[in-house]
């Protein structure tokens, strides 16, 4: 092409009649071995660049595009049905053949693909094209981010193993269990500034107990002055895990006035990971992991108030750092955007801890005792014998009972029996009150003596037939085997001939008359039996003189 280009452009600078024009036509012609008709075809122009796709590119032509889109749906929707928890699925060489050989049941009825109608590298094209391939067809929907428009209107709340693992002296052992407890990070984190409040907890795993101290701590004010994450916050968003199925947990936060926020089970919402908002809450804890949590490696805490105390220096230098999109810090981001109405203050932790009750359901000894996690308390006497609703604490030693809607309480924990020669006696319970006023009336009252007897008190003579007898209904039941009445006469001259052995052509006519007068008063069977063995008696032939 560049060399027509120059040749033209040579030709250009003749006229038209110069003999040059000629010369340099043979020329060219010789130096690439080409005639001078396709010298003076290219220079009119005839040839154009080719198209770098056919014109039908992307269209296929071995179906209809209707059709290869449909059993490209049905190919994914396959791929879909058998992928397993790891990510397992059928090939699309292995779809091909189960659709050649067996088919496949749509909502449409069973259909299957022609043999050599469809191949896997075809079927692998158009997959990709149409967006019908793995990749599109797994990928998660678009995230959306969110952020609370005040601080404490959300906070996010989980639990993370420690890479310490352990401390070398727990603060506790449980001799119920192998090992020592594990050292546990606890973090909330405010959603809108993203500010964050962190301790360790030696556990043996994440129980309410333990979620609870520490939320408490988290709401109440601190001691140290550069963190001033305070208040209870409007919701609460945790995992499904022990703390969050929790009762007791609920019905603390319930108390408190926070509305908990449970991560979707997974795969409860299609393709869509249900906890992708955590990312707020494990954000620091990785934070922690790297930047403080490495440093163990030359000093370890030798107790947890000590692994405290390094944590909290650490997560004040961090909530003073940059904010995730303002120009400011978080905490100053969280000083800032604070309520209007202020923060709601926590309260006492003795009041938190009426709150933190489980109940379960007791029945109440003869002495008025029960027994509930090891500790003896002594109810009032009016529940001795009764199965009660006892609400016992998590945090303290008070008890409360509760038969039906009334609540007795707070119960304390009691000691062993009472000793010889100083029985105290129980102040008489409402129950035990009435107890005694129907005993004192049982005394008093008594019966007729009719009553036993069957005699009143003032005898009359009367006939035993004179005893009132109760309206009796004849039974009027079914008759389905036709053993009380005839159905129609033809059966019953039938049942007459086989009674009398003997035609009922015989008889003689003041006989049939009679017969027939007979059957039209009644069909009764019994009648007509009876009626016919008085007037033709047994010990003659055929019962006929």
């Amino acid at each position: 092409m560049e060399a027509i280009v120059a040749l033209r452009r040579r030709l250009a600078a003749l006229p038209i009649r110069h003999p040059e024009r000629l010369a340099l036509m043979d020329s060219m012609a010789n130096l690439y071995a080409v005639s001078r008709a396709t010298l003076y075809r290219l220079l009119r122009g005839d040839r154009r660049p080719k198209d770098a796709h056919r014109a039908d590119r992307g269209k296929p032509r071995i179906m209809p595009a209707v059709e290869i889109e449909h059993w490209c749906e049905i190919v994914a929707a396959l791929k879909v049905r058998t992928t397993n928890k790891k990510g397992r699925c059928l090939s699309n060489a292995r779809i091909l053949e189960l659709l050649v050989e067996y088919g496949v049941e749509t909502p449409d009825g069973l259909e299957k693909l022609p043999p050599g109608r469809l191949s896997e590298s075809t079927l692998n094209r158009h997959l990709r094209r149409l967006g019908y391939d793995r990749e599109r067809m797994t990928r998660e929907p678009p995230a959306v981010r969110f952020q609370a428009e005040f601080a404490n209107a959300l906070w996010h709340f989980d639990m993370s193993p420690s890479d310490l693992k352990e401390l070398e002296t727990p603060p506790w052992l449980d001799p119920d269990r192998q090992g020592a407890p594990m050292l546990m990070l606890f973090s909330v984190v405010d959603d809108r500034s993203g500010v964050a409040y962190q301790e360790y907890r030696c556990v043996y795993g994440e129980d309410v107990e333990t979620g609870l101290r520490f939320l408490f701590n988290a709401m109440s004010a601190k001691e140290e002055a550069g963190n001033p994450l305070q208040g209870i916050p409007s919701a609460i968003q945790l995992d499904n895990g022990p703390v969050g199925k929790s009762a007791v947990f609920r019905r603390v936060m319930e108390c408190l006035g926070v509305e908990v926020i449970l991560h979707m089970p997974r795969d409860s919402d299609g393709r869509r990971t249900t906890a992708r908002s955590k990312g707020k809450v494990e954000r620091p804890f990785r934070t922690v992991k790297e930047a403080h949590e490495t440093l163990y490696h030359f000093h370890k805490p030798a107790t947890e108030a000590e692994a405290n105390r390094w944590l909290v220096n650490y997560v004040t230098k961090y909530n003073h750092r940059d904010h995730r999109t303002e120009d400011h810090s978080r905490q100053e981001d969280w000083l800032t955007h604070l309520p209007a109405d202020g923060l709601r203050a926590m309260c006492s932790w003795e009041r938190f801890c009426t709150f933190a009750r489980e109940p379960e359901r007791r029945t109440v000894a003869i002495d008025c005792r029960l027994t509930v996690a090891g500790v003896t308390y002594e109810v009032d006497a009016e529940l001795a014998g009764e199965e009660v609703i006892v609400w016992w604490g998590l945090f303290d030693q008070e008890l409360f009972a509760e038969l039906g809607d009334d609540r007795y309480g707070p119960f304390q924990p009691v000691g062993g029996p009472i000793p010889i020669h100083r029985y105290r006696k129980h102040r008489k319970s409402r129950r035990e009150h009435r107890a005694d006023q129907v005993a004192q009336l049982a005394e008093k009252i008594s019966i007729p003596r009719a009553a036993v007897s069957g005699e009143s008190d003032i005898v009359v003579c009367a006939s035993p037939g004179a005893a009132l007898m109760p309206p009796v209904k004849p039974f009027n039941g079914p008759d389905p085997f036709h053993e009380l009445t005839f159905p129609n006469a033809v059966a019953a001259r039938q049942a007459i001939a086989e009674e009398l052995r003997l035609p009922l052509a015989k008889l003689s006519d003041e006989d049939r008359a009679f017969i027939t007068q007979l059957l039209a008063e009644t069909l009764s069977r019994p009648v007509i039996i009876a009626t016919i063995r008085t007037r033709f008696p047994a010990g003659r032939k055929g019962g006929i003189a």
